[in-house]
């Protein structure tokens, strides 16, 4: 078909709606606009009170669906929002006036091809303003939360051994943080920019510096914000690591580096979608996308959205072009910065050689297509030598098997162009043969081999057994759950610091269990609530195999901060077991263990569990910190399918958490972003 075409894979049962969310940040949020503008046309220079008068304009012209907005809109609107949870489309027409995008930039993530990743470690600093701003990625306006005014957010490009500092100015409505995916933060666990577990948030109007070295790692890692599913909003963008034994590592040269991120991308605010998806009776329906993004740009079709301002004329819009020279090799670091859709990734008629997996260098092995989960990174090496065009699809599929209930305008496949020589004309070039994947799960990546050999431990310290599901609880309400605990984050006691008090003071708590005295592994349901926070800690450097069951029909991608971990084994139904009547124990699942091959196993920070699958990891817990691990499915992980590893106990006791962090906690306004608490859907579930 042609590409520019629209995908229906599903037939519409019901259109994604918004629902009133009664958060005050989302009731107040044009009015604190509009309050900040006024405010800032004195101080700020006349190009910032332009863009704060553009927002008010176009904020009053548009009638947005978003329900929490609906103040604004009149008398009637006005009556709507005191029926707390009722859904409604306000709709405007198609003849106002549409404020351009202003001042959003966008970005090739075209890596240098001079650097020297053989200098000296030296400090690499930027600063950040983070502002609310309008933008339209595929045409369609949406408001976004962006970093410097650019979608998607600033590459951060560093050598192993530098330190990385990065001042975050939050002029938006929201707070906010930022997560730094898949670094070790190795001895500063206060800077993993975790909200309600390593930090609190930065407030509106607020200012924090996060500062941290890169050491004992290289490779595509990515940076995101972690208040809520702001990510989604736009916050997010890679973050590169080259080592110094960068080019022995690659075993294939290359003559060029750069960064392809995928998005599944949807046209409202994601703490709309998030009070919509998280309220009672809403089981197995998280929010399905529009459309799909490449390094923020695709482009749709305005009339299929006549209820919406869009302009697919603009700059910004249209399919990623990348221009490759011919008769070399290239290098494209893979990232999915998505929030729910794993992606299938291919160059028509180009092999793809992975050559990285999450930062693990691996001998190459050549593919036609590729999965990706969130989360996840691939580097590959094409070799741009096919002889039968000058252009080629690069094709990004959604696999939409995941979702229920799709809009009847979404469209699963995004495109960007692979062309040798500059032309106008679109590719003609052909998709492979191989029948497209259907299910959602993860590659099968066990021909991946790191290139720096390192066994697996032959044994374990200790074993642990989780089952990750949703069940139905108080207030009809489907929530994700380690076990019996579904996680709930407090903005303004992480846990991390409750952790480091607690030690420094002598806390028993922090040191034994309920139902065992002090040992090196163990479940914490002393210091910490299990319900809300399951905590697996430890003391000196374990060993622990970790096995995940899944009893979810959703798939799963874990990922675990601060940590790689080597994937050992994953599966669908039950791992092999001695007998089906004694449970997942160490000793009952021998037949799994007599099977594996420890010499060389894949290392990574993000894998997935699929649906009704289990999954084997080994981790050395030697960093120490309060680590968070979960689904990399934001609306899964804001539903509480989030457990904390709080690693060597002992090295936390006398660690200092700095003042500018500590004094976050008491900022005003730190929980502006945060999903609702379940107590408010209390009148719903009546």
């Amino acid at each position: 078909m042609d590409p520019r075409g629209r995908v229906d894979d599903h037939e519409l049962s019901a259109r994604s709606s918004l629902s009133l969310h009664s958060n005050e940040q989302e009731q107040g949020l044009l009015g604190a606009w509009r309050r900040e503008g006024e405010e800032e046309e004195e101080e700020q220079d006349v190009h910032d009170a332009n863009i704060r008068r553009d927002f008010r304009r176009s904020w009053q012209q548009r009638r947005w669906h978003l329900g929490v907005w609906a103040a604004l809109v009149g008398a009637v609107a006005l009556a709507v929002l005191v029926v707390a949870g009722s859904i409604i489309w306000l709709t405007h027409a198609s003849d106002e006036v549409v404020v351009d995008t202003v001042g959003v930039q966008t970005s090739s993530y075209g890596l240098s091809p001079t650097w020297d990743y053989r200098a000296r470690p030296r400090r690499r600093e930027y600063t950040w303003t983070v502002r609310d701003q309008m933008h339209n990625p595929d045409g369609v306006y949406r408001p976004m939360i962006l970093v410097n005014n650019q979608f998607p957010g600033p590459m951060i490009e560093v050598n192993s051994g530098d330190t990385i500092v990065v001042h975050v100015d939050n002029q938006a409505i929201n707070a906010t943080s930022i997560h730094w995916h898949g670094i070790y933060q190795n001895g500063t666990p206060h800077m993993d920019g975790t909200v309600g577990i390593t930090q609190c948030p930065i407030a509106p109007g607020g200012k924090f510096t996060y500062e941290f070295t890169v050491t004992g790692q290289s490779g595509t890692y990515w940076w995101h914000g972690h208040q809520g599913v702001q990510s989604s909003d736009g916050m997010h963008g890679p973050l590169i690591i080259h080592g110094r034994k960068e080019k022995e590592m690659q075993q294939i040269s290359y003559a060029t580096d750069r960064v392809i991120m995928l998005s599944d991308h949807y046209h409202d605010l994601s703490s709309a979608l998030l009070w919509q998806y998280l309220k009672p009776d809403m089981e197995n329906a998280e929010p399905v996308p529009e459309s799909a993004l490449i390094n923020g740009r695709n482009v749709r079709n305005c009339a299929d959205y006549p209820d919406r301002e869009c302009d697919n004329s603009t700059a910004n819009v249209g399919q990623a072009v990348f221009d490759l020279k011919r008769h070399e090799s290239h290098r494209l670091r893979i990232i999915n910065v998505g929030a729910f859709a794993e992606f299938q990734f291919q160059i028509d008629e180009h092999e793809l050689a992975v050559t990285e997996v999450d930062g693990t260098d691996v001998v190459p092995v050549n593919y036609h297509r590729l999965n990706i989960n969130p989360a996840q990174r691939y580097s590959v090496i094409i070799n741009t030598t096919v002889s039968t065009a000058d252009s080629f699809w690069l094709r990004a599929r959604m696999i939409t098997q995941c979702f229920t209930d799709a809009p009847e305008t979404m469209q699963a496949d995004v495109y960007g162009i692979v062309r040798y020589s500059k032309t106008d004309q679109l590719p003609t070039s052909k998709d492979w043969e191989e029948t497209l994947a259907s299910e959602c799960r993860d590659m099968d990546t066990t021909e991946l081999k790191p290139v720096d050999v390192i066994p697996a431990p032959s044994e374990a310290n200790a074993f642990f057994y989780f089952r990750s599901n949703f069940e139905i609880g108080d207030y009809r309400l489907s929530r994700g759950k380690f076990d019996t605990s579904s996680w709930r984050p407090s903005a303004h006691s992480p846990t991390l610091h409750r952790a480091i008090d607690g030690l420094a003071a002598g806390n028993t708590s922090f040191t034994a269990s309920s139902d065992r005295p002090a040992a090196p592994a163990f479940i914490n349901d002393l210091a910490f609530s299990k319900p809300t926070e399951l905590v697996l800690q430890t003391t000196g450097i374990q060993t622990l195999d970790i096995l995940v069951s899944n009893f979810d029909d959703g798939n799963h991608p874990l990922h675990l901060h601060g940590y790689k971990y080597f994937v050992l084994a994953q599966g669908h139904g039950y791992p092999p077991m001695k007998s089906a009547l004694d449970g997942m124990t160490r000793e009952n699942i021998q037949p799994l263990y007599d099977s594996l091959d420890l010499r060389n196993p894949l290392r990574r920070d993000t894998a997935s569990v699929e649906a009704f699958g289990w999954i084997l990891l080994r981790l050395v817990a030697d960093n120490p910190g309060v680590w968070a691990f979960h689904c990399h499915v934001s609306w899964h992980a804001e539903a509480g399918l989030l457990m904390q590893f709080l690693t060597r106990a002992d090295e936390l006791v006398g660690m200092e958490v700095p003042r500018g962090m500590r004094e976050l906690c008491s900022a005003g306004g730190i929980e502006k972003g945060m999903g609702p608490q379940d107590e408010e859907y209390w009148d719903l579930a009546k």
